[in-house]
């Protein structure tokens, strides 16, 4: 099956652990640095799960130092290279905590960011969670200071704006349950956030830039033409949504993505 999808039978989890997932590949770059944001973080009740897909460079070697002081570290390796969707999953499958936390090998949190959205979640008592970004280049220089999003994001607001970044989504899986990633090379995360909000779910925005997004040229989501047909297949295939309303989504989608990406970024 490659959408995301809920799993019927349920584990027990730890409760109140952050269990933060990182898919690894050829990260030797940047992974001490993301690792660090993770340690700093003012939430302690955390594990790291790392599942590497088959990197070439000296990613594990880092990785495995860094574990000797930091036995929160759980790092796994795939058998063969499957993509981050699969990385994911395989973390997901290892993670013991209530709390699912995404952030990719290269992104960088701001040291309060997990305490600030699982407060926000048990107040509010919510599934799903996100933050506004701010955006840095390969140097780590800041390219924008905001990308803001909305307070909340129903199904069909998701389906006409892609505001969630995953390296910002915290998932209440007490609350949920058990799922797993699309398995689709590109777009996978916001296949997979549609698969969660389908059945009513509300995800819960914090606009403020608590992830810094790092921006690399030949990242799969720097095609933003290849963003545009892979919302397009997500909707009319996997949310089996039909072509004339889809059309309307993938306008709004355009739209919404030139203000991102194009306007100032502080309203």
């Amino acid at each position: 099956m490659d959408n995301a999808y809920l799993l019927k039978k349920e584990r027990q989890y730890i409760e109140g652990l952050v269990s933060v997932i990182i898919p690894v590949y050829n990260a030797e770059k940047y992974i001490e640095e993301t690792l660090c944001s993770v340690f700093m973080q003012t939430y302690k009740h955390t594990e790291i799960i790392l599942t590497d897909d088959q990197s070439e460079d000296l990613s594990a070697e880092i990785i495995v130092e860094l574990k000797e002081n930091h036995p929160e570290i759980v790092y796994d390796r795939l058998e063969k290279n499957m993509g981050a969707g699969a990385a994911r999953n395989k973390a997901l499958e290892l993670a013991r905590g209530q709390y699912v936390a995404f952030l990719d090998s290269d992104d960088l949190w701001k040291t309060e960011k997990l305490e600030r959205q699982i407060a926000l979640m048990r107040a509010k008592h919510s599934p799903f969670s996100y933050t506004a970004i701010e955006m840095i280049d390969q140097n780590g220089q800041l390219l924008k200071k905001k990308r803001a999003v909305k307070e909340s994001c129903d199904y069909s607001t998701l389906l006409h704006n892609t505001m969630i970044s995953t390296s910002s989504v915290v998932i209440d899986r007490a609350v949920i349950g058990d799922f797993t990633m699309s398995l689709r090379r590109g777009g996978q995360d916001y296949a997979t956030w549609l698969m969660l909000l389908r059945n009513g779910a509300v995800a819960l925005g914090i606009n403020e830039a608590l992830v810094s997004y790092r921006v690399r040229p030949k990242s799969l989501s720097s095609d933003k033409w290849k963003s545009i047909r892979q919302v397009w297949e997500i909707q009319t295939q996997d949310e089996k949504i039909k072509k004339i309303p889809a059309v309307f989504h993938l306008c709004c989608f355009v739209i919404n993505a030139l203000k991102k990406y194009t306007l100032s970024s502080v309203w």
